[in-house]
């Protein structure tokens, strides 16, 4: 099947820094802001860029994450010459091999690639919370007769040491990479988002397979290899809202500007759809003696406690006499009278029990997936 551009997204990251929230299932498929789940910001992305055909290369905890993204129907991916892949780690004779990094995930999926026949691969991270049209990045890379484009965006330089970043040349062509420096020359941010020409790569990972292996990362080993051999390497600019959701801090900080109405992602821009699993229809919720402030409340929330600036996702129950604020309470989770929430995130189908108290003042506070909190569990 011949295709301009596939979408590989990588989505198997374990997101350790997520805590106890990815205990049980992949980063990409953490609840975010109610209604959705990370990775339905990249999918609706390709959707709404005109992107038919993306594999979603899985590791991770892998089962939820797969019946999320079924076939891809949600994001207008299911038609006769679109769809959306769920790709595995490879199995061989010697048992199942682990992608090792970002570029050796791309390697054990050659054979994908080859069948699907794009000219150019687009690589996204499947962790990451934006808007962005592929599409215009494509232009610009063939624009510029790129072999290889880098989407980057300015980030403050005191958070610069924590990217690698790009120093370019007045013609957004990247001279140098720097993973992380101590002391970075600029603030250009790699997002993680790249447009390979597919010949090209495909030619630098078999020859580094069939030599020494040593193409394991983009960043670290593809990126400097495309640069030392003299490739014309481009970077795109991104001006737009981005949040690599990858730490608790930066999970609730997102969350917590999802609330806002005027935030800059724009979530009700209905020329630009982010879709879910899950149809986007009015919010519902009953609300006994409880009241409801400066809150996203989502479909099926029991109510009879205080809520403020916060966000309730599905099937959430708030009983009598509790309050939660800036919090962010995550499907199924159930809260009992008389608790105290502040600053804190709460895993899916969480148990807290009447009277807790959970205080995130100093440190967000994390409740796991499926965790119990201050109720006596019968073990019969």
């Amino acid at each position: 099947m011949k295709t301009e551009m596939l979408a590989m997204i990588l989505a198997g990251g374990q997101g350790t820094r997520l805590g106890k929230l990815t205990k049980n299932i992949a980063k990409p498929a953490v609840p975010f802001g109610g209604r959705y789940r990370i990775i339905d910001f990249t999918l609706s992305n390709c959707a709404n860029s005109g992107i038919k055909n993306v594999g979603v290369v899985t590791q991770y905890q892998p089962l939820a994450l797969n019946s999320h993204i079924g076939n891809g129907a949600s994001w207008g991916l299911d038609g006769i010459n679109s769809g959306a892949t769920i790709l595995q780690p490879y199995s061989s004779s010697e048992g199942s091999k682990w992608f090792e990094g970002t570029a050796h995930a791309i390697y054990q999926n050659i054979a994908y690639i080859d069948q699907m026949d794009p000219q150019y691969v687009l690589v996204l991270s499947g962790d990451h919370i934006y808007k962005m049209d592929y599409e215009e990045m494509l232009e610009n890379h063939k624009a510029n007769n790129a072999s290889l484009s880098v989407a980057v965006i300015e980030v403050p330089i005191k958070e610069a040491s924590r990217f690698g970043i790009m120093n370019t040349d007045e013609n957004d062509r990247i001279i140098e990479f720097e993973e992380k420096p101590e002391e970075p020359q600029n603030n250009l941010a790699s997002m993680g988002i790249y447009i390979f020409n597919w010949g090209r790569l495909r030619n630098v990972l078999l020859n580094s397979y069939n030599k020494d292996g040593q193409m394991i990362d983009f960043g670290k080993h593809v990126i400097p290899s495309y640069l030392d051999s003299g490739e014309n390497v481009i970077a795109y600019r991104f001006k737009g809202y981005w949040k690599d959701v990858g730490t608790i801090e930066s999970l609730w900080e997102a969350n917590m500007e999802f609330i806002e109405q005027d935030m800059e992602l724009d979530i009700r821009d209905k020329s630009w759809r982010v879709y879910s699993k899950n149809p986007i229809s009015p919010p519902h919720f009953l609300t006994e003696t409880g009241s409801v402030k400066d809150s996203l409340i989502t479909d099926g929330c029991y109510i009879a406690g205080d809520i403020r600036h916060t966000i309730l996702s599905e099937d959430v129950q708030v009983k009598e006499g509790s309050e939660v604020t800036d919090s962010v309470i995550m499907p199924g989770a159930t809260i009992g009278k008389n608790v105290r929430i502040h600053r804190a995130i709460i895993g899916e189908n969480a148990i807290i029990g009447d009277n807790a108290v959970i205080d995130g003042t100093d440190e967000i506070a994390v409740v796991g997936y499926s965790e119990v909190i201050g109720v006596t569990v019968d073990e019969n």
